[in-house]
């Protein structure tokens, strides 16, 4: 059977001001999963917590996420599936006008009737997990045997219900050699958005297990050129220097500098005439147009950076979002620390805060897997360097 390419008109991203409102909200439904990923940042459990938000404070939170201006909503996980009232949830947001993607693993509970039960109920996209070409890479990755021919046999199932399909992708170093036939597999597999994951040393995720700062570089450039010849979007995760080497390809393309603004891209944070970084109209960063709502309500810049700004049982998620001296202090990246502070990019890209955390303990640290050497951090280093010799 050929599979088709379903790409659906997506409307133009509204303008927003990050300060106020989020580009997208993750949900995380629950933490049971089935799986036992070597990366899992929830290191997940088989079990559902006792304590998750009710369905009932589902309804509440997302009519609180919907006044936000619409954000984009993401259901994940663990497994959204393990939750009986996952499609009953979906509903209430379609109905309310929220485009809804879900995150589901690739177990036994993604049946034909799941997927069907997810399209009637109006989801946007279904995105599933693929870590490798093969199924001795992905299910190394994902410490399941099996998941490769899972995840394969529930794709053909989302094509023939013609839904749009959306491919994660964990970058380590366990996958790196095999990135080409991965973008291959993406386009085979008639996909609408290759979504990159750039791993991040928390939960489960081991620092040994990441690319360095120069193999990073390498595959950003390799996506930006990959980004002007494949027929589906690509969009990095966790990998913000993404927008500066795009950048940088353009101004080696255009000497003139006269088919972009790249003054607002510089200190607007404005990617909106960028190929490639996605359908944000501006950069978004951990806390800076993103936002994660736990299991259990606990409100974090990302799922990888788990620091919280409060939990909305007791506050709503729009105080916290706008108000707490944690999201604040990420939306400004003129107070980032060591070379992101100086970086002529900071507002384009301002680095990964988590893996800044994860790494440093200081989400407002440089991000330590960048290659980039700003001027004036280069300026600076050697200023000191004059004066103690």
């Amino acid at each position: 059977m050929k599979i088709q390419n379903v790409r659906p008109p997506f409307p133009a991203a509204a303008p927003r001001d990050y300060h106020e409102n989020p580009f997208i909200v993750i949900w995380e439904l629950t933490r049971a999963c089935e799986l036992k990923c070597l990366h899992c940042r929830a290191e997940a459990q088989h079990w559902r917590h006792p304590q998750e938000l009710s369905t009932q404070e589902g309804f509440g939170l997302i009519d609180q996420i919907h006044a936000m201006q619409n954000p984009l909503l993401v259901f994940t996980g663990g497994d959204p599936l393990m939750r009986p009232d996952v499609f009953e949830l979906a509903r209430y947001a379609v109905g309310k006008g929220v485009r809804v993607s879900m995150t589901p693993s690739a177990t036994p509970n993604v049946t034909r009737k799941a997927m069907r039960e997810a399209r009637d109920a109006g989801l946007s996209r279904w995105a599933f997990s693929l870590d490798g070409p093969t199924a001795e890479i992905h299910d190394h990755f994902r410490g399941v045997s099996g998941s490769f021919d899972l995840t394969m046999n529930a794709i053909s199932y989302l094509n023939d219900l013609g839904m749009p399909l959306q491919i994660n992708t964990v970058v380590s170093r366990y996958n790196q050699h095999a990135l080409e036939e991965m973008a291959a597999l993406v386009e085979r597999l008639g996909c609408v958005l290759w979504s990159v994951f750039f791993l991040v040393p928390t939960g489960r995720g081991k620092a040994g297990d990441m690319i360095s700062a120069h193999e990073h570089e390498r595959v950003l450039r390799w996506l930006a050129r990959l980004s002007r010849r494949v027929p589906y979007d690509i969009k990095t995760t966790e990998a913000q220097h993404y927008r500066r080497v795009v950048l940088q390809e353009k101004w080696r393309e255009d000497s003139t500098k006269g088919l972009v603004d790249y003054a607002d891209a510089l200190v607007k944070g404005d990617t909106s005439a960028f190929d490639g970084l996605g359908r944000a109209p501006k950069g978004v960063n951990d806390g800076n147009g993103f936002v994660f709502v736990s299991h259990t309500g606990e409100v974090y810049p990302s799922g990888l950076l788990p620091v919280s700004g409060g939990n909305v049982r007791q506050t709503p998620l729009a105080d916290i979002y706008r108000h707490s001296p944690l999201f604040r202090s990420l939306r400004d990246p003129d107070h980032f620390k060591g070379k992101c502070g100086v970086c002529e990019f900071r507002h384009l890209c301002g680095g990964s805060r988590s893996r800044a955390y994860a790494c440093t303990g200081d989400y407002l640290e440089s991000e330590p897997y960048c290659a980039y050497v700003p001027p004036a951090w280069r300026e600076a280093q050697a200023s000191v360097s004059g004066s103690v010799a």
